[in-house]
């Protein structure tokens, strides 16, 4: 073979390997896309369905500290009937038809079980007659649900509500070091969007999480505990932080396990 022929073949051979790296690439980008928009509709499904059920428990705080009434009928499976049905408005879509076998549909169920199980834990402190304020409020019903969910999923997911430092009233829902710096940097910015999350991919010892965070903001309903004046003690017993409505109040913290 000649010099000439030689760089030919040698150039074509590069050509058809460039060719294959390039469809090889394409394919995986594509892949990866494929994958980060599931894990976002996935996170983002996990913090509508914590936040139409605390929505449910915020709502019925009336009916909860009742003290004339012993049994509110409000177990488990009422509690969760109404969080679907606000999950639905909210979304468009019926959690309960999301394939069961489905990494969503398995992450939606477990999260579901959980708010069933949370409710019916707590019948006796609902129910309990002659008792004013029970305690059970959103921040703790979230909580509680988010541990229920975080046995039942393992290491697969995870969710947790948490806040700027300075607004955390329970240790265990201090941002972590990742978390801080997304609300510092990001949330906190004069030039956020407001009520646009937060998601990427990160590294943790060698293993990839696709982690999400959801912004939320103070309503007129929530300034009764977290509302003025500040340092004055509301009912659970904590002193107001003099939030104002549309301050950043808490965010919804989503991990997936890749």
């Amino acid at each position: 073979m000649t010099n000439a022929a030689s760089r030919l073949s040698y150039r074509r051979a590069i050509g058809t390997v460039g060719l294959a790296a390039l469809l090889w690439f394409g394919l995986a980008t594509g892949i990866a896309a494929a994958q980060t928009s599931d894990d976002v509709a996935i996170a983002t499904s996990l913090a509508q369905m914590l936040r139409a059920a605390r929505t449910v428990i915020s709502s019925d705080q009336n009916l909860i500290n009742d003290p004339s009434k012993a049994d509110k009928g409000l177990t488990g499976k009422v509690v969760l009937a109404a969080t679907l049905k606000i999950y639905r408005e909210t979304t468009g879509i019926d959690p309960t038809t999301v394939d069961e076998k489905s990494r969503a549909g398995r992450l939606l169920r477990a999260q579901m079980a959980s708010i069933v199980e949370v409710v019916d834990a707590n019948q006796q402190t609902i129910n309990a007659p002659g008792v004013g304020f029970k305690a059970f409020i959103p921040a703790v019903f979230a909580r509680l649900v988010n541990e229920a969910f975080a046995r039942r999923a393992g290491d697969e997911a995870s969710v947790k509500v948490t806040a700027p430092v300075k607004l955390v009233r329970n240790r265990k829902a201090l941002p972590d070091s990742w978390e801080r710096q997304v609300i510092d940097s990001k949330f906190l910015a004069p030039g956020w969007e407001k009520g646009k999350p937060f998601e990427a991919m990160t590294d943790v010892n060698g293993h990839k999480e696709f982690r999400m965070m959801v912004p939320e903001y103070y309503v007129p309903s929530c300034l009764s505990c977290h509302g003025s004046p500040k340092g004055s003690l509301d009912i659970t017993g904590y002193p107001r932080e003099g939030g104002k409505v549309g301050d950043l109040g808490s965010v919804i913290s989503v991990t997936l396990a890749h």
